[in-house]
């Protein structure tokens, strides 16, 4: 995995110094096995590259060495563009699809364009001020929402944002409710009124006297504690607990303590009917199938925006390098927020490939930066 990384990348590339200010360091540098990489292609090699991604991001049509002497601005022959191409090719920052003449990126190709040779758009202030009007005033709940709401109506892609962790959850009453012989729904009910339902699959037979027992005992000894503390109350008074049902009481405390977790972070993903209207995606239906399994399943993604969360700055993740094979034809870029100083979450744009990074990265760094103000100061979270 490379993470996008340049100095400056705002002052750089742009010249804003408004911009520049509120980016500073927007992402860090290249590993050296990447610059290694780019110093084997020389300037002309970079040119036709950057002409060749620009033009196939805009269009999504392969790009032939025509159109590559039209829109790099190098008085080359044609076949000298086709001699580099071929050499580029060669190197694994382009390929050549069955049906056409022309050439497209590759993840490879990608990589090296978003390090060494993107133009960055500066966001609009028209941008900035909806950003800024939609994360004031309202709830941390209701900020988290916008924000997701936000990247995926800007980007036109889905837009994610992973909320600062909750304080352990406290139970206010769990049940148990038998569906077949072995199988069991465990019902848990915590103080702020969530419900979180997981099925058990016991080793043996419980009868709903047995059921009724430990679902009483559960509440009445936990009610106002969290997992954690039931677990060590339990572990102190564990003689006076039948031997027929301390099983089924320890797999409800283990599967109970696990779907509180899960919700201990909340996950707001917004847009993804958008990538319906991305061809590259919407023509593999199966691999759309795993793309929507994976915002369902939620695990994998988490963990990826994870890494964004400890790191510094935007980090972009393009096909493969997620190490997500449902991400293998996306491109994934986030950036940390934080609230009064301290890193909390993440958000971040799921989108094909093929993407206007130039567009889509001061979103995700500009939105990251105005939900840390949204966010510090408040009570509720």
């Amino acid at each position: 995995m490379w993470p996008v990384c340049t100095r400056s990348l705002w002052e750089r590339k742009t010249g804003r110094g408004a911009f520049a200010s509120r980016a500073k360091e927007l992402l860090r540098p290249p590993p050296r096995r990447f610059c290694t990489i780019r110093l084997m292609l020389d300037e002309r090699a970079r040119t036709l590259l950057k002409a060749l991604v620009e033009h196939y991001i805009a269009d999504g049509q392969p790009v032939g060495s025509r159109a590559l002497s039209k829109f790099s601005g190098l008085d080359l022959s044609p076949a000298t563009i086709r001699n580099v191409m071929a050499d580029l090719e060669e190197a694994g920052f382009v390929a050549s699809p069955h049906t056409s003449a022309g050439r497209v990126p590759t993840a490879r190709g990608y990589r090296l364009f978003v390090d060494s040779l993107l133009t960055v758009q500066p966001l609009e202030q028209g941008q900035m001020g909806l950003i800024e009007e939609a994360l004031q005033d309202r709830t941390t709940n209701q900020i988290i929402a916008s924000a997701s709401q936000l990247l995926s109506s800007l980007s036109r892609f889905a837009g994610v944002v992973i909320a600062p962790r909750r304080k352990s959850s406290r139970i206010r009453q769990i049940e148990f409710l038998s569906l077949a012989e072995r199988r069991i729904l465990l019902i848990i009910v915590t103080v702020d009124g969530d419900v979180q339902n997981r099925i058990l699959n016991t080793e043996r037979v419980y009868t709903p006297s047995e059921l009724t027992e430990a679902a009483n005992y559960l509440t009445q000894q936990g009610a106002g504690l969290d997992f954690e503390q039931i677990r060590q109350l339990l572990s102190s008074e564990i003689r006076q607990i039948k031997d027929d049902i301390k099983p089924l009481m320890a797999q409800a405390l283990a599967a109970g303590d696990a779907a509180l977790a899960e919700t201990a972070r909340p996950y707001v993903i917004s847009g993804e009917r958008n990538l319906l209207d991305v061809e590259e995606l919407s023509s593999n239906m199966k691999r759309l199938r795993q793309l929507f399994d994976l915002f369902e399943q939620r695990s994998n993604l988490m963990r990826l925006l994870d890494i964004s969360h400890r790191a510094e700055g935007v980090q972009i993740f393009i096909g493969g390098e997620s190490g997500i094979a449902s991400l293998d034809e996306c491109s994934v870029i986030a950036a940390p927020y934080a609230v009064d100083g301290q890193v909390v979450g993440s958000v971040g744009v799921i989108g094909p490939t093929r993407m206007a990074y130039e567009r889509v990265i001061p979103i995700v760094d500009i939105t990251a930066r105005l939900l840390s103000g949204a966010l510090s100061g408040k009570e509720d979270i």
